[in-house]
């Protein structure tokens, strides 16, 4: 009876042993779509072993100056919409797959989010009740389907750096519409300057660090690159106490990923599935083991998974591609 009492105690402990590990966040960029997506949208997902999809509506801005976020409308994508949101995460949580909503701002032209900027006091305070007005409803929506995150804002750095008091005051707003965890999304080269981390429950960054020159860096020397920049995060990190989360990371399956991974434009050839991989092992090599970092959100994954990518291309997805081999390994093991 001795033997079994202690076998049974063991058990015990081995189950609230591995309870009490957190497992990392391996979320994936799920992007809107014109349609309404099924199970059969999901499966990708799930093979992916990913735990978690970032949900993406999506407001639009004229251009840098002007003053008003155009959103939810029958002109959009019906994934990019409040009800597209809401039919996503139905979806998505009936196979147990957590949600972070993280609204973005689309500049018209292609003009870089983070340069938005106003040209007046009017114009501000104008953009600040507009932009209020597209945040609070989906972080509602956020509550509405008990979405784990809730993302304030997309790389929007001159907004940020020169409306601080509105920030905050917009943080205290959205807590009280939505439960979640919080987290913004700041870009590679913006994050050690944003002012409310501790308002929130993660420290977000797009983790679109230049690492390398090479056409097609190792897994060693991308690793070694790495060493700076995580150094500069873990100063961040100790700073205010919240764990790292990379509200989006990815490599383009392209030569001289490493050298801008920011970088979308549209480029012909020049394919190389093998930097892909070694991008994305090398940031997992280096991240995904650390108590202080929380996981991050792939970008980007679309739901036609039979349609996209592929060994002629050489945009972020990984889809078809070696390097969704290597998610899968990875996510597994995580």
């Amino acid at each position: 009876m001795k033997t079994y009492k202690l076998l049974f105690l063991l058990l015990i402990f081995i189950q609230l042993s591995c309870n009490s590990q957190q497992k990392k966040i391996n979320g994936l960029s799920f992007v809107a779509s014109r349609d309404t997506i099924n199970k059969t949208h999901i499966n990708s997902v799930l093979e992916a072993k990913s735990n978690y999809v970032a949900l993406m509506p999506f407001g639009f801005i004229r251009d840098l100056s002007f003053p008003e976020v155009g959103f939810n409308s029958s002109r959009q994508w019906f994934g990019e919409t409040r009800g597209g949101l809401l039919q996503y995460a139905e979806e998505f949580q009936k196979k147990n797959v957590k949600i972070m909503v993280k609204p973005q701002i689309w500049v018209g032209h292609g003009f870089f989010t983070g340069d938005i900027k106003m040209d007046s006091e009017e114009n501000w305070k104008a953009l600040e009740v507009s932009y209020s007005d597209f945040i609070l409803t989906y972080a509602k929506a956020a509550q509405e389907i008990n979405a784990d995150i809730f993302c304030v804002g997309t790389e929007l750095e001159k907004f940020v750096m020169n409306r601080p008091e509105y920030w905050h005051q917009l943080i205290k707003e959205i807590k009280k519409v939505y439960k979640g965890k919080l987290t913004y999304a700041a870009n590679w080269d913006e994050y050690k300057r944003v002012m409310f981390w501790n308002e929130l429950d993660f420290i977000g960054v797009d983790a679109y660090f230049p690492l390398s020159d090479k056409k097609t860096p190792s897994v060693e020397e991308l690793e070694l690159s790495w060493q700076p920049h995580k150094k500069e995060i873990l100063q961040v990190q100790e700073k205010f106490k919240k764990p790292i989360l990379f509200t989006e990371f990815g490599y383009r399956s392209v030569d001289y990923t490493g050298k801008e991974p920011w970088d979308a434009n549209r480029v012909e050839g020049s394919v190389n599935l093998q930097a892909q991989v070694n991008g994305l092992q090398a940031i997992h090599n280096q991240f995904w083991k650390e108590e202080w970092f929380a996981g991050g959100f792939i970008w980007k994954w679309f739901h036609k998974h039979d349609k996209v990518g592929g060994s002629n291309d050489n945009r972020f997805t990984p889809q078809n591609k070696p390097a969704e081999a290597t998610i899968r390994k990875l996510y597994q093991e995580n």
